[in-house]
């Protein structure tokens, strides 16, 4: 943790909660149940956010992709 009033603590935690209200909420802001919100969650961290979502961090490639390439451009005596 930083000094009070730092404006980049929370910085990456606000940009992930900002992706997700724009990208995995429904119009309304609710969801029909609690299960069907953990589902969305989970869904949107798991298979879309971790996985597919490009990031601007990573060069414009999505996580999976980065790390594909990655891999491919290892040493084969390193793996």
């Amino acid at each position: 943790m930083s000094a009070k009033g730092c404006c980049y603590d929370n910085a990456m935690a606000e940009s992930f909660f900002a992706s997700f209200k724009n990208e995995a909420l429904p119009e309304n802001g609710r969801f029909e149940s609690h299960r069907t919100a953990s589902r969305a969650v989970f869904d949107y961290i798991e298979c879309f956010y971790n996985r597919r979502r490009r990031h601007t961090s990573l060069g414009g490639l999505s996580p999976l992709t980065f790390l594909n390439r990655f891999f491919q451009n290892q040493q084969p005596s390193l793996n």
